[in-house]
């Protein structure tokens, strides 16, 4: 059993397994409400649930760097920072900024299958808390794929840049991401408040 847990693809299917057993189990939770698979109303949900999974990855990752990657460089001894900056850093960045790609289409997607997104994105009442939630989520992607990446790339030593260049990509990558972190905690509250008024 361990061994299979070992691979993250293996683990990943399992979880989607899973995620069939249940619903072949208990029925489709989305028949509730009237969805039949293949219809509308279920792709509507199944492209809510790909964005809740996307959110998950990113804002997850979002707190990772900011909550235990970055503060705990300075305790690395400096023979050991390669492991991060060469390594983990990266393969973090990649699910990051594709995770953040991930959460916006699918989130603009679920506005459009569910005829929401003209009205969301001019804040509209009634659906001001996800509007806000929509835009709060554009800047942050857009911090991401044209600040935070590119200069992480100078950060990481991915694009050759000099040593004065490097501290300074670093340096705005790292205020852009904290910024993005606090974005991050008026994003989740509107897009849960939201959930309580209603589309």
């Amino acid at each position: 059993m361990g061994a299979f847990f070992q691979s993250l693809g293996r683990t990943v299917a399992a979880g989607v397994v899973l995620l069939v057993v249940i619903l072949l189990a208990v029925g489709a939770f989305v028949s509730e409400a009237g969805a039949r698979p293949g219809d509308h109303m279920w792709w509507a949900f199944v492209m809510r649930w790909l964005h809740v999974l996307s959110g998950v990855m990113w804002v997850g990752l979002l707190w990772y760097f900011n909550f235990v990657q970055t503060p705990s460089m300075p305790k690395i001894p400096d023979e050991q920072k390669p492991a991060v900056s060469k390594v983990i850093a990266p393969t973090a960045l990649f699910w990051f900024r594709w995770a953040a790609l991930s959460t916006v289409v699918t989130g603009l997607m679920v506005a459009g299958m569910n005829g929401y997104l003209a009205s969301a994105l001019m804040l509209t009442k009634g659906v001001h808390a996800i509007g806000i939630d929509m835009w709060i989520a554009l800047v942050m992607a857009f911090n991401v794929w044209f600040v935070i990446w590119p200069n992480q790339k100078k950060a990481l030593g991915i694009v050759t840049v000099t040593a004065e260049e490097k501290a300074a990509a670093a340096k705005l990558a790292g205020l852009v991401s904290r910024i993005n972190t606090m974005l991050s905690i008026p994003m989740l509250f509107c897009m849960v408040a939201q959930q309580n008024v209603g589309m």
